[in-house]
């Protein structure tokens, strides 16, 4: 590596950013080279390269340290609107109560339990308890404590936990550098004692089997892909340990959860475009595997099963299926088991909810008296339930829904138990705290259910949600496509075109942005920055459709509609055209990248966090992370030459061209195993051999962190101030408007 360092004769002098080495490398493919020079900064293990991105590192604090007040004032900002010492609204599970306490200078959270109680009233024994924040109550138990188990550690984060059903074993798996690679270990609740049994290397999730003798994980392979679902029973030897299901297929996801009756360990494979469920009953002796319908009926479905209960009393076997099988929006069926041993075309499936061209149903599950249904209609996710008297029949009732007086809002299932005669809902909107209600199921005496308020996360600082303004605009493409958009302000924002303005969009995997409370967020607004959120095409806020039209060999769409959207923000009399900037982070990332090299003019700053911009080079090599997994959504460049000529096409690095690129910040972790350091690292190298103008172009790297960059509280809120206080230095907004901030 060769690099200038930096100058510091002179208060004006600029410094000079690290120059990687040339070394050329060839990449081959349907006949096609490309010469890329930057690939030797793969090698993670190379001293050559952690000095050059420790380089990098300098060269970005010394670029942005002018910042620091800035991004010190909204650091206090985030944390003087957060209430450190608060705690999550317990849920039941079984005989107990669950809950989290978290604490002012701890980075992380308290995982705690106090025993319910069975009085015979169901709705009063599914009443949380009242838990003060800071005060502990009598008998509490604590499971876990993150801020201990974190200590003289990198890094911290839990990828999963577990209770055994008469709660006395607590299993959670932890890790300590980012790579999400979790220890599992397991602590005896009446000893505090943890049992011998350690199992390294697991994926997330883990559950306990019903009767605790087994715990279930998952393993990925080389290439960071989940592929075994394995069984530990416990004190025997880990190496003993038994594979449940193995997919070898690279292209396809493994996960598994117990269903909610809790009979069956229910595994889910698939893509994004189709999948196949497999069930093992818990009292089947022969412990076999059942496939509900498979990968080859090319079926995007989910699979749950559950005993309904006819008109006589009896309860009878059923499969509850989510699936798009004609319906390309998804429905809901049930299903006789003895079904599905016919071919697909012959089985008969009962109609529970009808496919909707307006509405996607993004999923279902069941309590013992109410089907659960997950849909999103008008861009919004919402919450029905159908009682299951009737359900499938001409007697099925209407489905109900919690009603919500807010036009932009995200409520969705926080949580179930079987047996609950409420379920838990989580709601937030853009400029409401997000919300834990309980909603009591219908009942003939109750046919519209209850809604209870439990809690509303405290915002302090004098906030008032009435400051602020969220509108939903379109935003008209090319092709005659709208556009929906969010559009957040402060009040006192006037529509005279002076304003700064911020994009953010993701735009891929079906994800949708959907309205949610961010304390982060008002640091910019009372700057002044009006805040646009894009639901471009390869989201999923206006169904599959919408997704589907931003995949594959229509990705471009995405691209185009991030831009078509920046031009209505500079023209629709809110902002300056020349104070505007983009964000967006891991595929949204790469949609940084190709608009920077779309219409590089039209942005001030564009902020790339973990961003996915050498996906052609990733994709290509299927031993990387998670490659395989992405030609379902890309499309597999390694056999189509077509594909591959259309990635080519909008790769952000090998479409770097001779243009005035703005300030641009690449943010990444050292560890992330979902897009690797190298890919911005080799970015910023050719942005700086390509740009024209003058702009700074800076890579911030963590070098203890993952995907979602480092792990405690307190330094995530530093690496959010750091993001908003290059953007809002880069558009002039580092003023609190009049009357704005914390109070």
């Amino acid at each position: 590596m060769t690099q200038t360092p930096l100058q510091d004769s002179a208060a004006t002098a600029v410094p000079t950013p690290p120059a990687a080495k040339k070394i050329p490398s060839e990449r081959l493919h349907h006949g096609d080279t490309f010469v890329d020079n930057y690939e030797w900064l793969r090698d993670k293990e190379s001293a050559e390269v952690v000095e050059h991105l420790k380089a990098e590192n300098a060269y970005q604090e010394a670029v942005t340290a002018h910042q620091e007040p800035l991004r010190e004032a909204i650091f206090q900002e985030i944390k003087g609107r957060t209430q450190e010492t608060d705690l999550s609204v317990p849920h039941r599970k079984d005989g107990w109560w669950y809950f989290s306490r978290s604490a002012e200078g701890k980075e992380y959270g308290i995982q705690c339990r106090v025993r319910a109680a069975d009085t015979g009233d169901k709705i009063a024994d599914w009443t949380p308890p009242a838990v003060q924040p800071g005060v502990g109550i009598p008998g509490e138990e604590v499971l876990l404590d993150g801020n201990i188990e974190a200590e003289g550690k990198p890094f911290f984060s839990v990828g999963g936990s577990a209770v055994t059903v008469d709660g006395n074993l607590y299993a959670y798996a932890v890790d300590n550098s980012g790579d999400e690679r979790f220890t599992l270990r397991i602590k005896d609740l009446r000893t505090g004692e943890l049992l011998p049994d350690v199992i390294e290397n697991i994926f997330y999730g883990v559950a306990f089997s019903p009767d605790g003798t087994r715990i279930f994980y998952t393993v990925v392979d080389d290439s960071w892909r989940p592929y075994q679902v394995k069984a530990h029973t416990l004190g025997t030897p880990v190496a003993e340990d038994v594979v449940i299901y193995q997919e070898d297929d690279a292209a396809m996801w493994l996960g598994f959860e117990l269903s909610s009756d809790r009979r069956y360990l229910v595994l889910g494979i698939g893509c994004s475009e189709y999948s196949e469920t497999r069930l093992l009953r818990f009292d089947d002796p022969a412990q076999e595997l059942t496939t509900v319908i498979s990968r080859n009926d090319r079926v995007l479905y989910e699979a749950e099963p559950f005993l309904l209960t006819g008109p006589d009393g009896t309860a009878s076997e059923r499969i509850l299926l989510t699936h798009n099988r004609g319906a390309i929006n998804s429905m809901v069926s049930l299903a006789d088991p003895a079904e599905l041993a016919r071919p697909l075309s012959e089985q008969d499936w009962v109609t529970v909810v009808g496919h909707s061209d307006d509405v996607r149903v993004n999923g279902a599950g069941v309590t013992s008296t109410h089907l659960i249904v997950s849909i999103r209609k008008d861009t919004i996710e919402r919450v029905q339930v159908i009682g299951l008297h009737g359900l499938g029949t001409p007697a099925q009732e209407a489905p109900v829904e919690p009603a919500f007086d807010e036009e932009l809002y995200t409520a969705g299932v926080g949580g179930s138990d079987y047996e609950a005669p409420v379920i838990r809902l989580g709601y937030t909107s853009y400029f409401t705290p997000s919300r834990i209600y309980d909603f009591v199921l219908p009942t003939p005496e109750v046919p519209a259910g209850e809604l209870l308020l439990r809690k509303e996360s405290p915002v302090l600082g004098g906030y008032d949600g009435s400051d602020y303004v969220a509108t939903r605009e379109w935003a008209t493409a090319a092709d005659g496509t709208r556009i929906p958009l969010s559009v957040l302000r402060h009040k006192a924002v006037k529509q005279d075109s002076t304003a700064a303005g911020l994009v953010y969009g993701y735009g891929s995997y079906e994800m949708s942005m959907d309205p949610g409370f961010g304390i982060a967020r008002l640091s910019l607004l009372d700057r002044g920055v009006v805040f646009v959120i894009a639901h471009i095409r390869g989201g999923g806020e206006l169904g599959r459709h919408w997704y589907e039209n931003g995949k594959k060999l229509t990705k471009k769409n995405t691209f185009t509609d991030f831009v078509d959207a920046t031009d209505w923000l500079a023209a629709s009399g809110w902002v300056d055209p020349a104070r505007i900037a983009a964000l967006g982070g891991s595929a949204g990332g790469l949609l940084m990248g190709a608009v920077a090299n779309m219409a590089p003019e039209k942005y001030a700053a564009i902020v790339a966090q973990v961003p996915f911009v050498d996906p052609l080079t990733s994709i290509l090599d299927p031993e990387l992370p998670l490659s395989a997994l992405e030609w379902e959504e890309w499309g597999n460049p390694i056999t189509d030459p077509g594909v591959y000529e259309y990635m080519k096409s909008y790769s952000p690095y090998e479409n770097v061209r001779p243009a005035a690129y703005p300030k641009i910040a690449a943010v990444t972790s050292f560890n992330d195993t979902r897009v690797l350091y190298v890919e911005p690292a080799k970015w910023v190298q050719e942005l700086r051999n390509k740009t024209t103008g003058t702009e700074p172009i800076v890579m911030k790297i963590e070098m203890d962190g993952g995907h979602g960059g480092a792990s405690g509280r307190y330094v995530q809120w530093r690496e959010r101030a750091w993001d908003y206080a290059f953007i809002a230095d880069s558009l002039g907004a580092t003023e609190l408007l009049p009357g704005a901030g914390l109070k």
